[in-house]
């Protein structure tokens, strides 16, 4: 009994169409895609991150921008610390005041002579006691002078070098907080300039990528018309090309295009032979 197979072949047009679709899928994945025209670059550091960070690594403005000063106010501590701050004047200062005061002193003991003179005991025992009582109090108040003089310099002194230490202890705190503000500022404006730079190297790369894929994108596109002639069914076609892909959605997409191209080519091969 004989067998009759009835099929139902596509207009000539039609397989044409998708001949020469299969004819472009097969040139155009022969070879690798150049991926590297547009793999993600990293902007370097712009120069005043470098500055920055030099700054704030370098000994003595970043890194241990205190010490110098937390030194030096540990030369205004301790029982020397006075010294540095003494008055180059004050020996003469005081030379100059208990030489007067010699002065004085002796005048004085002139009149005692004076008196003992116009007493008629000049020479005598009292004038011995007299002069020996002054020249005691006189020498008593000599070294009282004396020392209150060298008290009032070292408390000067003392004085000049707590303030030292207090200014040089503020140093220490000062210093790195401006060195830090001014690496800071650098790195932002280097920040700026490095976004700025990232943003043109996306550009390009996003403006390679379209490029890679143009041809992706318009075999797509006519796999879409071809399916709708066939199947008389209109289709939507959708872009595979989606702002700012990573690396696996594009990976992703050729695949996509590739299966849905062959899919469609191996049923217009089943089609034609008339297999179901």
């Amino acid at each position: 009994m004989a067998i009759t197979q009835t099929q139902a072949l596509p207009p000539q047009y039609v397989e044409d169409l998708q001949k020469d679709l299969g004819t472009q899928l097969t040139a155009l994945t022969a070879a690798p895609l150049a991926t590297d025209k547009f793999a993600p670059q990293v902007a370097g550091l712009d120069q005043a991150q470098k500055d920055a960070y030099t700054m704030a690594t370098t000994t003595g403005q970043g890194i241990g921008a205190f010490q110098p000063y937390i030194t030096q106010a540990g030369a205004y501590s301790g029982p020397t610390a006075y010294q540095p701050f003494m008055s180059p004047y004050q020996k003469d200062v005081i030379d100059a005041t208990l030489k007067e005061y010699d002065t004085q002193a002796a005048a004085g003991l002139t009149g005692i002579g004076q008196q003992a003179a116009m007493s008629g005991n000049l020479g005598g025992g009292r004038e011995g006691v007299m002069r020996a009582q002054y020249k005691n109090k006189s020498d008593m108040n000599r070294a009282l002078l004396q020392s209150g003089l060298l008290q009032q310099g070292f408390t000067q002194a003392n004085q000049l070098a707590n303030q030292a230490f207090g200014q040089q202890q503020s140093l220490a705190q000062q210093v790195p907080q401006l060195y830090g503000a001014d690496i800071g500022t650098l790195g932002s404006a280097g920040a700026i300039q490095q976004a700025q730079e990232q943003a043109g190297l996306d550009a390009i790369r996003e403006r390679n990528r379209l490029r890679a894929y143009e041809p992706y994108e318009r075999l797509g596109f006519q796999q879409t018309g071809v399916a709708s002639i066939a199947s008389g069914a209109p289709g939507q076609y959708q872009s595979m090309v989606q702002p700012n892909p990573t690396p696996l959605q594009n990976a992703l997409g050729i695949a996509g295009v590739a299966g849905g191209l062959m899919t469609g080519y191996g049923d217009y091969l089943r089609g034609s032979k008339g297999i179901a």
